[in-house]
Order: C-alpha cells, then sequence, then structure tokens
C-alpha cells in the first residue's frame, strides 16, 4: 500500500492535534509532509519530532530561527518557513495528496483555494472557506477535480448519510431536509437576564466537544451553527429552506437526511472529532479511530429541541445572511470574528456580539463577489466597520 501523503494546515489547533492522533494510528498508511502551525511553537516543535515532517511553518518570522535551531539539535532537517505565502506553498505541494485544511477563520481561505487548485484531496474542517466564499470556492473545486470531505461532524454524518452518487443533486437523491443536529452549547437553558454576564471562560466550557476557544464561543452563540447552515448550503446545494437546526443536548447523533417518502437516516457516534477525521482520511474505507463505541443503553435517552432565536439570534443573522446572498455571508463571519475577539479580550459583552453583527450587516451595502478580490475587500471592510462599531461600543 502506497502511503497518503499529507499536510495538516492548522496542526496545533484541536482539529489537526486528532488529525495527527489518527495519523499515529496508522503509520503504515500516512506520511506527514508538511505542519503549519501560528503561535503554539512549542506543540508544533514536539509534533515535528514525533511525525517528522519535511516542512513546518510558523505564523511569524521572528519564530523560524528558534525552531529551526531547536529541530537541528534534535537532529531533524526539517525546513522551517513562515507566513501566508508558506501555507500556500505547503498545501500546494506536488508531493502532497491530501491537505487537512483547519485554519480557523479568514485566513484558511488562500491556502485551502491554493490545494484545492492542485486538485487535491482536501479534508475541509475551516467552514469560514464556505461562508466567506462559497460559489467561488466550489467552481474551483470542480474546475480543478479536487476532492472535497467536510470535516465538520455535521457535515460529515450528512455525508454520510447521503447515497453516494448524490453529486449535488438532491431532487433526483429525493431529499427533503438536511437537519444539523447541535448541542445548544453551554447556554442552552440560560435566561437573557443570565447571559448579560457571561465570562469568557464560561463560553469556552462547552458542555461536549473540546475545542478552541474560538469556536467555542461560537458555538455559545449558536453562530458556530449559523456558518454550518451557510456551509451545508454549498456543500450539499440545497435551499436555505431545506436546512433545519435542531437542538439535541446528548450529540449523539450528528445530522439527519430527511427523504421525501418519509425516511430520516442519521449519523450516531460518540462526540470525538477523530471520527469524521478517520472517516475522511480513509474514504471510503475505513480505519480505526480510537474512539470507544457507542452504548446506547447507558445513554438511554436522545432528546431534542427547537432552538430558541431571541436567545440565539446569531442563528437568525445566518440564515439571513445565506438568503441575502452576494457578500452577505462574507460580512456576517468578518463581523462575528472582529466581535468575537473583541469579547474574548473583554472589551464587548457577550449579548453584544450578535449586536456588532447586525449592525454591521445593515451598514455594509451588500454585492455581488465576482471574484476572490472582491471577497478579500468585502472581508477587510466589514472588519473595519465592525472595529468602528466597538470603539463606540459603551462600555
Amino acid at each position: 500500500m502506497m502511503r497518503r501523503k499529507l499536510t495538516v494546515l492548522g496542526a496545533t489547533g484541536s482539529i489537526g492535534v486528532s488529525t495527527l492522533d489518527v495519523v499515529a494510528r496508522h503509520a503504515d498508511r500516512y506520511e506527514v509532509v508538511a505542519l503549519t502551525g501560528n503561535t503554539r511553537v512549542d506543540v508544533l516543535f514536539d509534533q515535528c519530532l514525533q511525525h517528522r515532517p519535511r516542512y513546518a511553518v510558523v505564523g511569524q518570522e521572528k519564530d523560524m530561527a528558534g525552531l529551526a535551531g531547536r529541530l537541528r539539535s534534535a537532529g531533524l532537517d526539517t525546513e522551517v518557513l513562515a507566513g501566508p505565502q508558506a501555507l500556500e506553498r505547503v498545501a500546494a505541494l506536488p508531493e502532497v495528496d491530501t491537505v487537512m485544511a483547519a485554519i480557523v477563520g479568514a485566513a484558511g481561505l488562500q491556502p485551502t483555494l491554493a490545494a484545492v487548485r492542485q486538485g487535491k484531496r482536501v479534508l475541509l474542517a475551516n467552514k469560514e472557506v464556505l461562508v466567506m466564499a462559497g460559489a467561488l470556492f466550489m467552481a474551483e473545486v470542480r474546475t480543478h477535480g479536487a476532492v472535497l470531505l467536510p470535516i465538520d461532524s455535521e457535515h460529515n454524518a450528512v455525508f454520510q448519510s447521503l447515497p453516494p452518487d448524490y453529486a449535488g443533486d438532491p431532487v433526483r437523491a429525493g431529499v427533503s431536509h438536511i437537519l444539523l443536529t447541535a448541542s445548544g452549547g453551554p447556554f442552552r437553558s440560560s435566561s437573557l437576564e443570565r447571559l448579560k454576564t457571561v465570562t469568557p471562560d464560561e463560553a469556552c466550557t462547552h458542555p461536549n466537544w473540546a475545542m478552541g476557544r474560538k469556536i467555542s464561543v461560537d458555538s455559545a452563540t449558536m453562530m458556530n451553527k449559523g456558518l454550518e447552515v451557510i456551509e451545508a448550503h454549498w456543500l450539499f446545494n440545497v435551499s436555505p429552506d431545506q436546512i433545519e437546526v435542531v437542538i439535541h443536548p446528548q450529540s449523539v447523533i450528528h445530522s439527519l437526511v430527511q427523504y421525501v417518502d418519509g425516511s430520516v437516516v442519521a449519523e450516531l457516534g460518540n462526540p470525538d472529532m477523530r471520527t469524521p477525521i478517520a472517516h475522511a482520511l480513509a474514504w471510503p474505507e475505513r480505519i480505526a479511530a480510537g474512539v470507544a463505541p457507542l452504548n446506547l443503553p447507558a445513554i438511554a435517552q436522545l432528546s431534542f429541541e427547537q432552538p430558541d432565536f431571541d436567545r440565539f439570534p446569531c442563528l437568525a443573522l445566518a440564515y439571513r445572511a445565506l438568503r441575502a446572498g452576494g457578500n452577505a455571508a462574507t460580512i456576517l463571519n468578518a463581523a462575528n470574528e472582529v466581535a468575537v475577539a473583541a469579547f474574548l479580550d473583554g472589551r464587548l459583552p457577550f449579548l453584544a456580539i450578535a449586536k456588532v453583527i447586525a449592525a454591521t450587516l445593515d451598514a455594509v451595502p451588500i454585492a455581488q463577489i465576482p471574484d476572490l478580490s472582491a471577497v478579500l475587500a468585502d472581508d477587510t471592510r466589514a472588519r473595519s466597520v465592525a472595529e468602528d462599531f466597538l470603539v463606540r461600543w459603551p462600555a
């Protein structure tokens, strides 16, 4: 068996760490060619010691020399690179056939596109890529013959629940609706009064999943689910009205597909990202992920609720942006990244996250996005507008 050659974009984040855990269990199947981190240089160093990649990429040039010296002292000849262009380079390496795209936020767009344009197998964990530039990104996937496999547990579950020959045609496949499940996060039952005093540490404490701080806040506001609604639209070619969100606190059913004949197909498993990662790494085969088997009698009960759009206005804003089309989702994502960063820095109250996003959507004109430069320009403009609202926000 020839080993798949892998670049992991965002190796030091939670998805990257889980990916390397699965890879380490199947060293006969995978060879790590490149690992990228941003500022977690010590974590990247330890990963390099274990996986011995040819390339390691850090976020800033000031970290290059130190990491390179440590790697040389450890007997590794790993080449250390830095910056956005280095990310694109390792994503497009000719010897790499598989790229895990796990950089959080807008920073992941261009390196993921670089991998797509080389026709690689792209394991997509960065939902913002499709939120910012869904039409353009999917057109590039088709043009270059890339294989796109979703890593978000919800979209991976939908992928597994669709017919193998789905080909983005819900009518021919008899698909009625896609149901994305959501845990509801740490504040599923909290009152609006309680949400006024939420701290960053509280928002980052998820009841079921281990995630980075930005994604944890998105889960707490349910913006994460809103972004997933937009992502599902582009991945599976379904309309906004065909995508429903269902609160499922146990996080055992990861998503469902409802068919016109009344059938509903679901994917179940313990809440562990190694399951969808292993599925995509080996697809269409199956490999062990290191995840404990699901014990339904121990779980005993699976419950479901409708989402509360008053408690979670970010979810409603995501549907609004998807229906508006054009650059609306780009504006939404940019404003959300600015607002979440401000909340984590203690500069913005939790409930004001949605208010900053809504104000930015109102302020930036909705327009078509003809090319990538327009996406990046709209992203920059929306960030500037959102930052202006932060400056004027009452303390």
